[in-house]
């Protein structure tokens, strides 16, 4: 009721402006042709005359009223520079701050819900610099005032920050329109106050407060600076800590630069993802799903056969498939490549100083003009009682631990019920283990909507997963050669004897023995950065794992593109790292893909969407392959084709979520997809019929009853 009142008084003042006429009178010709009437006026009653055009001016700028630029033209003519200035200053912020007000109460939280995603980076950058900025836009009248006045009201700008920045950044302008009337006769025009010169002596004067920012930029990082010993000399351009896919794609991009590089690394190059995560893991899925359609061949018309294999052989093909995969990422290719690899431990002695403990025993001290952290993520273990009594397991170590059995664990517990334990535990079933998984949460995916985490539980309990969800686990025992778990649900205690467990509950940056702690850099999980990946020193920065927000290799790989274009070329240009699209899948069967929101994240963000939702077992393809099971669930904008999220569940999903990712990325609608061929019969024509499904829903009624109404006159 409050905003239809204030919405009902704002439109019946400024309908009254123009119904009475009030407009005429705030014309330069108005003005010109009253100037006598209105000096007497001032000189009769001073106070008042003030008053009420104080008053006056601050209506016409808080109902963003044409007219401003006028009373302040006129302000100068009646009451002259000194008081002319004061009058229009205080009340063109008072009117502003008005604007502002009505545009926050009115106007924000429809624009914020609605877009909350494009404009939390806004929201950020306004909290941290918009100071800044609304002083830059306050100084150059090229800007309206008044739409300067409605698109603050929607951001996070403080009011009292608005009025000062405001009432200061106006003052010049104010200035010189009050100065010109005092001039009135000479005045023909309001765009004859602004001379060429003048307004290019204003944007030059808008310049000013960024060289203000970097000046207070370069003071800071004097001080920050300051008790370091700055090297007379750099022997190069750049220092990477870590060689997984962070510091990997960070060495490359630099060297291809021309820059002169150095890569660390202190255990095996390629990190995580080659050596423990996404190339291992991938390898046994992959043997784990033919051994599955194997033992499932009468599905395909085939004969059900009792499968026998080696799990002995299943390891070693997966330690043939990172040893294939290894020069890719291997010392000598980046050696030709350009970079200086160093085989050891590097340690941080000052912002510009690596000291390097070589495995060879000898120490070097590297100086570099910046240096990218990008040391990436371990396994995270819970401080379980007992745990350590009972050889756990990480993926790190499974994939040693396995390489010499001629059979999988017979009982093997897992610990976790995130992508990783969902992975493990589904692959290690089916090549036959007795798997049960253990998870503290409701359900499994906790980050997944509820109906992609129910098709995943479903598909593990078919593949014989014992999954205890709302199970919290108390401690580990042991009894000569048994081990066992113990977990608590809804209050009684289970015990769970194991001959192998896996901890994958999480994962946690490396940050300790880097030097971090001694330089004071600031680290939260994971080290903070800003928007352009520089830590608390700007010519430290920091990308993948260690940095977040996100843990997966390829965005690890988009962060160091970011990190190395900033760290050789941030003295001209720096870019801002972009999260707006970033895809994920979990590989289990079937897979779980997603990008942007999902309904879970939207109900939690209050972000008003539309769900459109297409069933693959409607899919000529996936019906022949015989894999119908799983949905594509797409987010957009109501009522138009703006996409803010895709859901797919299904055979390749990763692959499929590609097309959306695309989409997303460059402002692609579903109408696109849907005008895209796609071929047949294949299951990237999910996305085709999911995007019809939208167009169904939004069918131009009226315009298909009169095109009825036409074809049935044709028929006449």
């Amino acid at each position: 009721m409050k905003k239809y009142l204030i919405v009902g008084t704002v439109i019946a003042l400024v309908s009254a402006y123009y119904f009475f006429g009030l407009d005429s009178y705030l014309s330069l010709q108005a003005i010109k042709t009253r100037q006598v009437q209105l000096e007497s006026w001032r000189n009769a009653e001073p106070i008042l005359a003030g008053l009420s055009f104080f008053g006056l001016y601050a209506v016409v700028a808080s109902l963003s009223l044409p007219g401003a630029g006028v009373l302040t033209v006129a302000a100068g003519a009646i009451f002259g520079l000194i008081w002319g200035v004061l009058i229009v200053s205080f009340a063109s912020t008072l009117g502003a701050s008005l604007a502002f007000l009505l545009s926050r109460f009115l106007l924000r939280e429809i624009v914020q819900s609605r877009f909350q995603d494009r404009l939390h980076a806004v929201n950020r950058g306004m909290e941290e610099e918009g100071a800044f900025y609304l002083f830059t836009l306050r100084l150059v009248p090229i800007f309206p005032f008044f739409v300067i006045n409605l698109l603050m009201g929607l951001t996070s700008i403080r009011l009292r920050t608005f009025a000062w920045v405001s009432q200061l950044g106006m003052l010049v302008g104010t200035i010189v329109y009050v100065n010109a009337g005092t001039q009135l006769a000479q005045v023909e025009s309001l765009g004859g106050i602004l001379s060429t010169r003048l307004l290019f002596s204003f944007a030059l004067l808008g310049i000013f407060p960024l060289i203000c920012k970097r000046g207070i930029a370069w003071f800071k990082g004097r001080r920050l600076y300051a008790k370091w010993l700055r090297p007379a000399r750099f022997d190069r351009n750049l220092i990477v800590i870590g060689a997984g896919a962070a510091g990997l794609v960070s060495a490359y991009i630099a060297t291809t630069l021309k820059a002169k590089v150095t890569l660390v690394e202190a255990a095996e190059m390629g990190g995580d993802c080659l050596n423990y995560g996404c190339v291992p893991s991938k390898a046994l899925i992959k043997s784990a799903k033919v051994a599955h359609h194997i033992r499932n061949g009468d599905k395909y018309g085939l004969d059900a056969v009792e499968l026998s294999f080696s799990f002995r052989r299943v390891m070693a093909r997966v330690h043939r498939i990172i040893a294939t995969i290894e020069p890719h990422d291997s010392v000598e290719r980046y050696t030709d490549l350009g970079v200086e690899v160093l085989c050891g431990y590097a340690r941080l002695l000052d912002p510009w100083t690596v000291e390097v403990k070589l495995k060879s025993g000898e120490t070097r001290r590297l100086t570099s003009r910046a240096v990218i952290i990008a040391t990436g993520a371990g396994p995270f273990i819970p401080p379980l009682p007992g745990l350590d009594a009972v050889d756990y397991l990480t993926n790190e170590t499974l994939w040693n631990a396995f390489a010499n059995l001629d059979e999988a664990p017979r009982r093997l517990l897992v610990l976790g019920g995130g992508p990783i334990g969902c992975e493990l535990s589904q692959a290690l079933a089916r090549l036959g283990s007795e798997v049960w998984q253990i998870q503290r949460g409701a359900r499994l995916l906790p980050r997944e909507d509820a109906d992609a985490a129910a098709i995943v539980e479903a598909s593990l309990g078919a593949d014989g997963v014992h999954v205890l969800t709302g199970h919290t686990a108390l401690r580990c025992e042991r009894a000569g050669e048994e081990k066992y778990i113990v977990v608590e649900h809804e209050g009684q205690e289970l015990r769970l004897a194991f001959d192998a467990l896996i901890c994958a509950v999480g994962r946690v940056a490396r940050l300790k023995g880097y030097g971090l702690e001694e330089l004071g850099i600031p680290v939260k999980r994971t080290v903070l950065t800003n928007e352009y990946l520089q830590t608390l020193y700007p010519n430290i920065f920091a990308a993948g794992d260690v940095a977040g927000p996100y843990q997966f290799t390829h965005t690890a790989a988009h962060q160091a593109w970011y990190a190395v274009v900033n760290a050789l070329f941030g003295g001209i240009k720096k870019f801002k790292v972009d999260y707006s699209v970033i895809p994920w899948t979990t590989f289990v069967d079937p897979e779980v893909a997603r990008v942007g929101l999902n309904e879970q994240e939207a109900a939690e963000r209050g972000v008003d969407v539309e769900v459109t939702r297409y069933d693959l077992d409607d899919l000529d393809r996936a019906i022949t392959d015989g894999v119908r099971e799983g949905f594509i669930k797409i987010l957009t904008v109501p009522n138009k084709d703006r996409i803010l999220g895709v859901t797919i569940v299904g055979e390749h999903a990763g692959d499929l979520l590609a097309e959306f990712v695309l989409a997303m990325k460059h402002g692609l609608g579903l109408n696109k997809i849907l005008s895209t061929i796609h071929t047949y019969p294949t299951l990237a024509e999910a996305n085709k019929y999911a995007a019809g499904g939208w167009k169904r829903k939004h069918l131009p009624r009226r315009l298909l009853a009169w095109a009825e109404r036409y074809h049935s006159w044709r028929r006449l």
